[in-house]
């Protein structure tokens, strides 16, 4: 499976063929700062507490240095992988986020279809703005996942993960790191919540199981049934197992960083993790994501896939989280940003440019696929 590839003079031709789109990760959170409206924006760009979680998860990445290699042929560039038996042209996944149509009326939907036009699986959200169902039928055939907030009637839980069988997903990413909402100062002090603007209840006013445990089926009565549900600090190692019993779906846990709960996962049957702090949205001053990688890949020494999440901006960081033993690499603002700015056509865009960028770091590393990028000598300084 050989990627063709565009050399930047084809990447520039492309850019002028329609309105112009931000190239660098700076210049695209600012035009989407300037697109979105003040609290919008906030919420989307901040993090937990006093951010430091969020700001060691950009600066870590300058600590990890490439010592490339060349005179090796890398004519032929192959970024592609191979997860849960399918396989897949680019390591690149987006990451579950909620309430999208924040950023753009169409959401999930405009999210999922730049996507599958890369065959890049989409990770839908349990707080989407729109439903599974409403999903799987603008993108019939492409990879999609879902994401599960476990709920504290755990019986919504199975059914959305049957809605997700059902429709065609392809595996189930149970969030492990919210039990309840992180301290997120900005949301305070702009009294600001897209939950409650109705951004994400796409999957909850579609869900049979959900709306017969309420007395109303009113907008008020919906958004209070899903903060009764989503906040959960019960959330343990038996419902991992309860979820085993319940789907045939690859489960994979997202929030891991301690190597520990890394084994006690493979130990309870788990598919996948993916090494995440959330973006730092959660916990603030915990370790960067890509500090805690090396040794979560160490402890699970390749029995199951380890995918990364947070911080990734560039091709080069994808780059590096590949060199140091991730299978996949997980995009979130930077998709949400581009589609603020660009709807569909921005998402697709930021994903172009993307590939190109991880494509053209892997042949002046020397390497012409994810195996051989396995091989690579990496530093941290």
């Amino acid at each position: 499976m050989t990627t063709n590839f565009k050399s930047n003079d084809n990447i520039v031709q492309d850019m002028n063929s329609i309105d112009y789109f931000p190239i660098s990760f700076e210049e695209l959170e600012n035009k989407a700062k300037q697109t979105l409206s003040a609290p919008a924006f906030s919420y989307i760009f901040s993090g937990a507490g006093g951010e430091e979680t969020m700001r060691k998860n950009a600066a870590a990445f300058e600590k990890y240095s490439i010592v490339p290699r060349f005179l090796h042929d890398v004519s032929n560039i192959d970024p592609g992988i191979t997860l849960f038996g399918r396989t897949y042209p680019s390591p690149l996944l987006l990451s579950p986020v909620g309430v999208l149509k924040l950023a753009n009326e169409m959401g999930d939907i405009a999210a999922a279809r730049a996507a599958a036009k890369h065959q890049i699986p989409f990770i839908q959200s349990t707080v989407s703005s729109y439903s599974i169902e409403d999903v799987a039928q603008a993108t019939n055939g492409s990879p999609k996942w879902f994401q599960l907030y476990w709920s504290n009637q755990e019986e919504i839980s199975f059914n959305m993960v049957k809605r997700a069988e059902k429709a065609g997903y392809e595996a189930i990413v149970l969030t492990v790191d919210t039990i309840t909402l992180g301290w997120r100062e900005a949301d305070m002090r702009h009294g600001f919540s897209p939950l409650a603007l109705g951004y994400g209840q796409g999957n909850y006013e579609s869900d049979k199981v959900f709306l017969s445990t309420l007395e109303k089926y009113d907008s008020e009565a919906i958004l209070q049934g899903i903060i009764d549900n989503i906040n959960h600090p019960a959330l343990n190692w038996r419902h991992v197992a309860k979820l085993k019993e319940r789907t045939s779906l690859p489960i994979l846990l997202k929030g891991i960083l301690h190597p520990e709960d890394a084994l006690l996962a493979m130990e309870h049957g788990v598919d996948g993790i993916i090494v995440s702090n959330h973006g730092g949205r959660q916990l603030d001053g915990v370790i960067s994501s890509i500090d805690a990688l090396r040794d979560i890949v160490k402890s699970v020494n390749g029995k199951i896939p380890v995918l990364y999440d947070s911080g990734i901006r560039r091709g080069i960081d994808a780059l590096k989280v590949l060199a140091l033993g991730a299978d996949a690499v997980l995009i979130g603002r930077p998709f949400v940003y581009s589609l603020a700015v660009g709807g569909e056509a921005g998402v697709h865009q930021y994903l172009t440019n993307f590939l190109q960028d991880l494509q053209t770091s892997m042949m002046l590393a020397g390497v012409s696929t994810l195996k051989e990028l396995r091989n690579l000598k990496i530093v941290r300084s």
